[in-house]
Formats: structure tokens, sequence, C-alpha cells
């Protein structure tokens, strides 16, 4: 069951990452975090809260190579 909340929790950052402004992405991988700390193990957690880290740094670094 871990499993599948710990996919469906990436998938949600990946939608999120898409679809949302930088700050508002950010708040987003935050909630998703801290409601996942409650139900996945701690491995789970931690490559959950990595995953997170770097779609952040992606995110941030194409929003700064676009133009304005």
């Amino acid at each position: 069951m871990n499993e599948v909340i710990f996919m469906a929790c990436k998938e949600l950052i990946d939608d999120a990452k898409m679809g949302c402004a930088d700050l508002v992405f950010k708040e987003i991988c935050l909630e998703i975090l801290a409601r996942a700390r409650n139900v996945l193990t701690e491995d789970q957690f931690r490559e959950l809260s990595q995953y997170a880290a770097e779609r952040m740094k992606e995110k941030s670094l194409s929003e700064a190579a676009l133009p304005m």
C-alpha cells in the first residue's frame, strides 16, 4: 500500500510542476511532503523529499531561463 501512495505523491509533484507557478509549486510540494510524512516509511519519505527538492530546483531553473 505504501508503494502506491509513494508513486501517487511523485505523480502529484510532477503534475504540479507542469501546471503551477514556481511559488505555488513549492507550496504544493511542501503540503504533499507534510501529508506523506505520516503514511510513508522513513526511506520512502527521504526519497520523496529528494525527488521534490530536485523538481523544485528544475522548476526554479526553468522559470529563471524564461524571457520576460
